[in-house]
């Protein structure tokens, strides 16, 4: 049988363009998902499709469009870039069994993947993928399998993605307060889909939105991938640090991601800023319900969550956990370390759009700027640091570490005693001071080390044992 191209990851199967990501493979896999649609959900039913600012997005697109129609689904297709969550929002609202979204998220530029979103509008579920997956290999090994509708037919219907999905993002924060308290925030949507939105939310006012890389260009020049972490926010940062903001906003490629930079261009790293949505909604709007982490987010939720009497569940890595957990019991947040971030109401989905409305409105409300939010979790939590390295892999090498680390039992980690350990998602070692947690990649030779402890000075430390542990060079 033909090799399997198609491997689901954390949320999707992405591929380097015109390597494993090509029109064939492409459509083979819509294939693949129409089939599973209609086995779970029966015949005639709405598909949504969409697509990010990437190269060659919307023809991709398209192509999983007639794919769809061809299999007699009515189809529903973006006529622009539209993020990930309004594109999720849409599958709610128009009732839909389903939808496909053309996105690699915060990859590089060479880089293109394929969403799957249920009925409920979250990220699929590892048995989803893994029904769709197994389909793959006898599509492509016949091709004439693969159902293919003209571009022009009557079941694929061109919709504006933005309008409901804004409305309803109007409806969660007070926006006419954001408008008239005459902050003056800055915005990067790294070329993404989210470009131009937190200007149609917030004008009319005498709050101002600056924003940079604020046009589609599918080679994000000047950073290396779409990712709204420090390390591609340098020019960002660099505009917030003239002291001319009061907040900065980014968002990832397909903007469910976010990331935050303080008045003074500190950029806030993702589990900080998840404690800062946490403490709004529990702490400024007095809000209850569970909170949902996943094992590499912040500790500072759990305590949080303890501080204002909420229970607090913790899942593997990735929105397909949190998303379905979130839903169960009604949790009020959802968040992981890459800086996605849920909330009950809306999606059982990350938004970075809703993300980074609700840090605004806390700073208008509470009339604060971030540090200083920043200042009032830690007034609970106590300060923490947080750091992740990643390193690459010999290929095939994914094994031997496997081994190392399911065979590792320290009893001590940059001299703190072990106090526990637990597999959830990975190897995670608890010392008095935080944690230190190893996660092999699914798709690629990489190892993750991660750490958050409540000493600045215990970062490198902690980080150097973890490399030693898993036999690596400090």
């Amino acid at each position: 049988m033909t090799e399997n191209p198609v491997h689901f990851g954390t949320d999707g199967w992405r591929a380097l363009i015109a390597d494993t990501f090509t029109f064939e493979n492409v459509m083979a896999c819509a294939q693949a998902t129409a089939d599973h649609f209609r086995d779970t959900y029966g015949e005639g039913r709405t598909v949504i499709t969409g697509f990010d600012t990437r190269f060659l997005s919307d023809d991709f697109a398209l192509a999983v469009a007639r794919v769809m129609a061809g299999n007699g689904f009515r189809v529903q297709l973006a006529d622009r870039p539209a993020p990930t969550p309004a594109l999720s929002y849409r599958i709610i609202e128009a009732q839909a069994c389903g939808g496909v979204i053309v996105t690699s998220s915060h990859n590089p530029g060479n880089w293109n993947g394929f969403k799957v979103k249920p009925h409920y509008g979250g990220s699929a579920s590892p048995e989803i993928v893994a029904d769709i997956e197994r389909r793959v290999p006898a599509i492509l090994a016949n091709p004439r399998s693969v159902k293919l509708a003209p571009a022009n037919s009557s079941l694929i219907e061109r919709f504006d993605p933005l309008p409901g999905y804004l409305e309803t993002l109007g409806a969660k924060v007070d926006l006419q307060r954001l408008r008239s308290a005459g902050l003056r925030v800055a915005v990067d949507p790294m070329y993404g889909a989210g470009m131009g939105l937190f200007e149609r939310l917030l004008e009319g006012g005498s709050t101002t939105v600056t924003a940079i890389h604020n046009e589609r260009n599918p080679a994000f020049p000047g950073i290396r991938a779409p990712e709204p972490i420090e390390s591609n926010l340098g020019s960002f940062m660099s505009l917030l640090a003239s002291g001319s903001y009061n907040v900065g906003v980014a968002n990832d490629g397909d903007a469910d991601r976010v990331g935050f930079v303080d008045e003074h261009g500190v950029y806030i790293d993702q589990l900080r800023s998840f404690a800062l949505l946490v403490n709004y909604l529990l702490g400024e709007r007095k809000l209850r319900g569970p909170v949902v982490k996943s094992v590499t987010t912040t500790n500072m939720a759990a305590i949080l969550a303890k501080h204002y009497g909420v229970e607090l569940y913790e899942t593997p890595v990735g929105f397909k956990y949190i998303g379905p957990l979130m839903m169960e019991k009604d949790a009020l947040i959802g968040g992981e370390e890459s800086g996605g971030y849920g909330f009950r109401g809306h999606l059982p989905e990350r938004d970075g759009i809703l993300a980074g409305l609700y840090l605004l409105d806390y700073v208008a409300a509470s009339g604060k700027p971030p540090s200083e939010l920043l200042n009032d979790v830690f007034a609970i939590t106590g300060a923490h640091y947080y750091e992740r390295i990643d390193i690459e892999l010999e290929p095939g090498s994914n094994e031997r570490f496997k081994s190392l680390l399911n065979a590792a039992n320290p009893a001590e980690i940059a001299g703190h005693t072990v106090i526990r350990s637990d597999r959830t998602d990975g190897w995670r070692f608890f010392i008095d001071d935080g944690w230190l947690l190893f996660r092999l990649s699914g798709t690629e030779p990489l190892l993750r080390i991660y750490t958050e402890v409540k000493s600045a000075d215990l970062v490198r430390p902690v980080l150097d044992a973890g490399k030693k542990l898993a036999g690596l060079p400090a």
